[in-house]
């Protein structure tokens, strides 16, 4: 069997391996805020949540997918050099992923991909090979690496800012009803996991499917960058598998260790977050859902009562995220150079 198939296979297990991490990782995000609040039974909202993140991606679309795909220029790259980029940045972003999941602390499956492909370019191909946007930037334009980053860093402010006005206004809104206003946010819990599943999927999953167009255009399958029916079907399914075996330790971090959550904060919360990755798949851009979650009930908290927001937690969870990418880099880069190593290339 050549080594080129070895390699293709290999990537093709590794993307279902790294989409599954993605899943469960996200799955705390998705459910943390619902469980929390007493509001949903945890099977319930695992089952909608993983029912409607694999709708996502069917329905809405591969635009993420495009930007993931093109930011790291693979056209014409000697195919076992290219292998081993695609193979080392998985890697990383899967070691990543199992780290902060370990740890407990909620991360960007997204930001780790990210930087695994830049670093993993940089280690093989050089800088000439990276799409960074900048000179489109200056034109007004997004691409490449820039999309990227705006959509990955922009959509956490996104997030606090629509987190705390909506919170702000449910609470305007609903100051003088009782307390059996409550059955009314029950019950629209279940459309608000629904849709943040669906957001969910519908961006998270395309980073996957990117990953193997790559692998394909880089074997020599395709002549150009594109996504496979089979592909899309193959992400979806193992990123929706991924949600039932949701990461219980980053529901504690979220649900209990950042502000005591009812059902009010947990529809807010889920409706800014949905509302946040929708924008950004509409546009192609990607965006970390636990990022987004996780900034809208930090906004949340603060316009009901900023001082019961645990802001030393939320400080340790955002440097985290600033340290997502940097490690991610350095290693997508080691992975690649011993992968490429490893399979009688020699690091140029």
């Amino acid at each position: 069997m050549e080594l080129n198939f070895i390699l293709l296979i290999m990537v093709i297990v590794v993307v279902a391996l790294y989409d599954f991490t993605n899943g469960f990782h996200d799955a705390a995000d998705m459910v943390a805020t619902a469980i929390a609040s007493g509001a949903m039974k945890t099977s319930i909202a695992i089952i909608i949540a993983g029912f409607f993140t694999f709708l996502g991606p069917l329905i809405m679309g591969l635009a993420v997918a495009d930007t993931v795909g093109t930011f790291v220029n693979i056209e014409g790259v000697q195919i076992h050099r290219a292998q081993s980029l695609v193979i080392g940045a998985l890697l990383a972003a899967i070691t990543y992923n199992l780290i902060t999941w370990k740890l407990g602390y909620p991360s960007s499956s997204s930001n780790s991909l990210a930087g695994g492909l830049v670093g993993a370019g940089l280690a093989l191909l050089g800088n000439q090979h990276v799409n960074w946007g900048i000179e489109a930037m200056l034109n007004g334009q997004l691409e490449g690496v820039m999309k990227v980053v705006v959509g990955l860093f922009a959509s956490p402010f996104l997030g606090l800012l629509i987190g705390f006005l909506l919170m702000k206004l449910i609470l305007k809104l609903f100051q003088n009803f009782t307390y059996r206003v409550r059955n009314l946010f029950v019950i629209s819990q279940y459309f608000s996991v629904a849709w943040l599943g669906f957001s969910h999927g519908a961006n998270d999953a395309q980073k996957g499917m990117a990953i193997i167009g790559m692998m394909l255009l880089a074997s020599g399958q395709t002549q150009n960058f594109e996504i496979p029916l089979w592909a899309i079907l193959l992400c979806t399914t193992a990123i929706t598998l991924g949600t039932f075996f949701g990461g219980w330790s980053i529901i504690k971090t979220l649900g209990f260790e950042i502000y005591r959550v009812r059902v009010v904060h947990s529809v807010a919360n889920q409706l800014s977050a949905s509302l946040v990755n929708t924008l950004a798949t509409m546009i192609g851009a990607p965006t970390s859902t636990t990022q987004v979650v996780t900034a809208t009930l930090i906004g949340n908290g603060a316009a009901e009562k900023p001082r019961h927001v645990n802001w030393l937690k939320a400080k340790g969870i955002v440097t985290g995220w600033f340290l997502n990418v940097p490690i991610s880099m350095a290693l997508g880069a080691l992975y690649a150079t011993l992968i490429f190593t490893l399979f009688g290339g020699s690091h140029v």
